[in-house]
Order: C-alpha cells, then sequence, then structure tokens
C-alpha cells in the first residue's frame, strides 16, 4: 500500500515538472574570465613581497604600535565584523530551512455548540458510556508534537544555504580586505607625519638662517652699502617662511588626528621617531607573478565567493519554477477530560504529503529568476574588473618606484647644487659682487628644492605602502 503511495506520488511530481520545466524561461550565461598576464616585466620570478607579515615589513616600532592598535579599536574594522557575524547567521538560517521543523503544542479549550445543529443533535444522542452522556459544554485537552519538512528535491533549500556560506566566507575577505587598506591607510600617515617633522625643521633652520641674513643687510644698510628696499626684501621673506612655518603645524596636527581616528583615539601626540624620515631607504620590492594576486587579494577571493553565491542564487530561483514536496506529521492525544488524556484511545496521529507547483500566476518567480541571473552577470564583471583593477594597481606601484628612485637621486644632486649656490651667493653679496635678489631667489630655491626633496621620498614610502597594498598584504 506504501509503495503505491510513493509510486503515485512520484508520478505527480514527475507530471508537474514536466508541465513546468518546459517552460521555464531562459537566462543570459556569462563564464568569468580568470586569465591574467603571465608576468609583469617578462620575470617570472615568483618571489612575492605580498605574502610578508605587516610586522615585518614595517619594522618602525612605533608604527607597529599604531596598526596593532589599530586593529583592536578601528570602528568601522569592529563594525565589519559585526557584518560578518551577520553573514554567520544568515547561513544558520538557512541551514534551519533545510532541516526539518519540530515542535510541542499543548492546548485547552471550552466549546458550547448550539442543540438544533447537526453537530449539536448527534452530541445530544451519543453517550460515553452507557447511561452517560456527552458533556455541555464540551472541554478539550490537547498535548503532542508536530513536524513539518519541505523536501529539497531540487536543491532549492540546499543551494540558498551554500550561498549563504559564500557570503559569510565573503564577508571574511571583505574584513581581510579592509585590514589591508587599514594597515596602509596608518602606514602612508605615519611616513607623512614624519615628511612633515622633517620639512618643519628645515624650515626653523632656515628663519634662523634668514635672521641672521636680515641682521646683516640692515647693517649694510647702516653702512649704506644698500637701500632700504634690500632691507624690506629680506624681512618679507623671513616672515614668508615663518608662515610656512604654521603652516605646516597645521598639518601636523591634522595628519596626528587622522591616524588617532585610525586607531580608535582621541586628539594625543602621536609617538615617533623624528629622525627615522632622514634613514628610511626603500626596500627592494618583489612583485612576484600575476596569477598570484588571485590568492594574496582578499578583494579578488571576496569577488570570487559573491560570485559563486550569485550562481547559486540563479539556481535556488530556476528550482521555484518546479513543484515542491512537503511533509506534515504530528501525534499526540486528545480528551474532553484530563484523566482520558493519556488514554489509548485518545491517542491521535496525522500524515500528510503535499505537492504544490506554480502553472497560471508565475510573473513573481519569473521576476525573481531575472533579477537573480541579472546579479549574477554583475557578479561575474564585478571579479573580472576586480582582478584587472589589482594588475594596473600593481603595474603603477612598480613602475611610480623605479621612476621616483630616479627623481630623487637626481633632485638629491639638485639640493646639493643650491645649498652650494646658497653659500656662494652670500659670499658674493658680502663683496658686492651679486645683487640681493640672486641671494633671496637662491634662498627660496633651496628651500623649494629641499621641500621637494622630502616630497619625493615621501611618495617613494607611500609607493612602498601602496605596492605592498596592491600585492594584497597586510591582511595574513
Amino acid at each position: 500500500m506504501l509503495k503505491k503511495i510513493i509510486y503515485k506520488g512520484l508520478g505527480i511530481a514527475y507530471l508537474g515538472v514536466s508541465l513546468t520545466a518546459c517552460v521555464t524561461p531562459s537566462a543570459v550565461e556569462r563564464t568569468e574570465n580568470r586569465m591574467v598576464p603571465a608576468s609583469y616585466n617578462n620575470s617570472q620570478d615568483t618571489t612575492n613581497t605580498g605574502t610578508v607579515g605587516w610586522k615585518s615589513y614595517f619594522a618602525d616600532p612605533y608604527l607597529a604600535a599604531l596598526i596593532d592598535t589599530a586593529l583592536q579599536h578601528n570602528q568601522e574594522l569592529n563594525i565589519t565584523l559585526q557584518e560578518i557575524e551577520i553573514s554567520r547567521n544568515e547561513v544558520r538560517v538557512r541551514k534551519g530551512e533545510y532541516l526539518p521543523s519540530v515542535g510541542l503544542r499543548a492546548g485547552a479549550g471550552v466549546d458550547k455548540v448550539a442543540r438544533y445543529t447537526n453537530i449539536g443533535a448527534m452530541e445530544a444522542t451519543t453517550e460515553i458510556k452507557p447511561e452517560k452522556e456527552m458533556p455541555e459544554p464540551l472541554q478539550d485537552f490537547l498535548i503532542g508534537a508536530y513536524a513539518t519538512w519541505e523536501v529539497d528535491v531540487w536543491h532549492k533549500l540546499r543551494n540558498s544555504k551554500k550561498a549563504a556560506i559564500s557570503r559569510y566566507l565573503a564577508s571574511v575577505e571583505g574584513r581581510n580586505f579592509m585590514v589591508t587598506n587599514l594597515i596602509a591607510e596608518i602606514a602612508d600617515s605615519y611616513y607623512e607625519l614624519l615628511s612633515l617633522d622633517c620639512q618643519l625643521a628645515i624650515i626653523k633652520q632656515n628663519i634662523e638662517l634668514q635672521d641672521n641674513a636680515l641682521k646683516i643687510v640692515k647693517v649694510q644698510k647702516e653702512a649704506a652699502r644698500v637701500t632700504e628696499l634690500a632691507v624690506r626684501r629680506f624681512e618679507a621673506q623671513l616672515l614668508h617662511t615663518q608662515r610656512l612655518q604654521y603652516d605646516i603645524q597645521q598639518k601636523i596636527t591634522e595628519t596626528e588626528n587622522r591616524i588617532n581616528f585610525l586607531t580608535g583615539s582621541y586628539p594625543q601626540p602621536v609617538r615617533r621617531d623624528v629622525a627615522a624620515f632622514e634613514q628610511l631607504v626603500p626596500e627592494t620590492i618583489n612583485a612576484g607573478i600575476p596569477s598570484q594576486l588571485l590568492a594574496n587579494r582578499p578583494d579578488i577571493k571576496q569577488a570570487e565567493l559573491e560570485l559563486a553565491a550569485a550562481k547559486l542564487d540563479v539556481k535556488a530561483a530556476k528550482a521555484m519554477f518546479y513543484p515542491s514536496v512537503g511533509i506534515t506529521a504530528g501525534i499526540g492525544y486528545q480528551a474532553f477530560n484530563p484523566i482520558f488524556l493519556l488514554k489509548p484511545e485518545s491517542l491521535l496521529y496525522t500524515l500528510a504529503g503535499d505537492l504544490a507547483a506554480p502553472l497560471i500566476n508565475r510573473n513573481a518567480i519569473k521576476a525573481s529568476y531575472y533579477s537573480a541571473n541579472a546579479k549574477q552577470l554583475q557578479a561575474v564583471f564585478n571579479y573580472e574588473r576586480t582582478i584587472l583593477n589589482a594588475y594596473i594597481e600593481v603595474v603603477n606601484q612598480v613602475s611610480k618606484l623605479d621612476n621616483l628612485e630616479k627623481s630623487y637621486n637626481l633632485k638629491s644632486r639638485e639640493v646639493e647644487a643650491l645649498t652650494q649656490s646658497v653659500t656662494i651667493s652670500k659670499d658674493l653679496f658680502a663683496s658686492a659682487r651679486a645683487d640681493y635678489m640672486e641671494v633671496l631667489l637662491t634662498q627660496r630655491e633651496a628651500l623649494e628644492s629641499k621641500f621637494e626633496l622630502i616630497e619625493t621620498r615621501k611618495e617613494q614610502m607611500s609607493a612602498l605602502v601602496n605596492v605592498y597594498r596592491a600585492l594584497g598584504g597586510g591582511w595574513q
């Protein structure tokens, strides 16, 4: 008998699938392109700086302490951790939908039926025992267990659970990518702070030199060797340099507070070695090969997992066109008097199966299916874009490091030449063989060139940070 019921159920299911599957709408499919160039610059060396831990890459103990503090107290990172927890709970929800739902039920009630109705008339003529009529009003007591289960024939629930797992793993990779960016932002701001300290020190040195030059010009003016115009020009240059001092001090304050914000701290001085900037030497970077980006970059792995989730969503949405098979069961005791509740005669049970398939109004299901497919195509394009962006970032930063090294070497020679020119111009001016304008112009050019040299070094350190981030370093 049971076999006949099963065969009939399978026959109905097959008929339902035949009616619905033949009209399942088609969708545009696109396979993602995972191909990347074989190398960055014709090198097949697989040594990759991106696999180095951040504590080894950033040797400055003050910088390491700032990064460590940020990884514990950065608010945005902590917000992302809660998003990961939300994704983990979504996995539990999907897993719960896949498993049977079991519950307990208990209840009590009272029912008074009108005598002149079919039920009332039957109760009036029904005896529980000889010469013992049905009680009126009729009480009702129930205790039992029930279960419902949607049989996942077409893997709709299973694919939804797998999609939730992929999104959870994608959120973890998103957190790793945020860690990479956070470390890079702190390191970049730290090196900017050191460069500002160095610029401030140069400004103070120039203020002292220009103040001495102003005093000398005033003495020469009293000796009628120069005019009041020369005195005013030297004085104006000194005031200009003093103004630059306060501009840099403001930038230092803002940069310190940017670091404080990233570390989750209120404004306070940032501990650092002020003299460390002059000893900074850019390290050699090993970019490895482009295919390593697929494993090292958290944003690429995140896009890949989101793509996998989107594909599973399409399968789950497609399964909505097929019939759903459900099973419900229950067992318990029911009686009108508590003393009869646990007697064998009060036992009740139920077992039922149902098959439901959308046949007429399927617009909502079609819309969900088309939306899932469109999101899948979005995920494909996003994955390809992420890979392309990662490759270009590495190429740009490696090229920038090379060009900045050449620029720094030339700028160093320029600073050396202008520094010597300042001394020469002062000597010539003192012997009346040079105009004061030449001295002023040479001093300004020397100051600007020193600033540019510091800025170039800062850009070198920034490029080192960015190439490390572009290679996927920092989250390990």
